[in-house]
């Protein structure tokens, strides 16, 4: 009998004993410099992502630097705190698929420079739709969608 794949919620739940703040080592310290890195737990990126009001933004980076302030650590890493936010977005889509009105507002979360993050469910014309309706203007650049002036925009964490 083939195992039963854990919903978007379960995986959101599964702390895996984070979150953690480790030393930098040689492997990693070559891009990301000397320091400390903390690895949130998946629930506290999710808590991150519904603290953007409509009509704001953030971007993974604004979620790495507040987990990095919050543990006193030098950067926030860079991978899960991308994964986590994935992860709190299709389990934003399973809560939305179900009915619930207020879901995380994961079309929020962009990529550094304002990119939209195709990944996110529904993908790139999805989140286009939902910005639009706060209010939010995207452009295409190459093949990547943005959204214009996002700076201006950034919500305060």
């Amino acid at each position: 009998m083939p195992k039963k794949r854990r919903s978007w919620h379960e995986k959101l739940h599964d702390s895996k004993g984070l979150p953690k703040v480790i030393e930098i080592n040689d492997k990693i310290g070559k891009k990301w410099g000397s320091g400390t890195l903390v690895i949130p737990a998946p629930v506290e990126v999710d808590e991150v992502m519904k603290k953007v009001p409509k009509g704001k933004l953030i971007t993974i980076n604004d979620i790495r630097d507040y987990m990095a302030k919050k543990y006193k650590a030098t950067i926030g890493c860079p991978i899960t705190c991308g994964i986590f936010a994935w992860v709190a977005a299709h389990a934003a889509h399973e809560d939305w698929r179900a009915g619930k009105k207020r879901i995380t507002p994961y079309w929020r979360t962009l990529k550094t420079g304002g990119v939209i993050n195709e990944k996110y469910p529904g993908g790139v014309d999805v989140q286009k739709k939902l910005l639009r309706q706060e209010g939010h203007k995207i452009v295409k650049k190459g093949k990547k969608y943005v959204v214009v002036d996002f700076e201006k925009r950034l919500a305060k964490l």
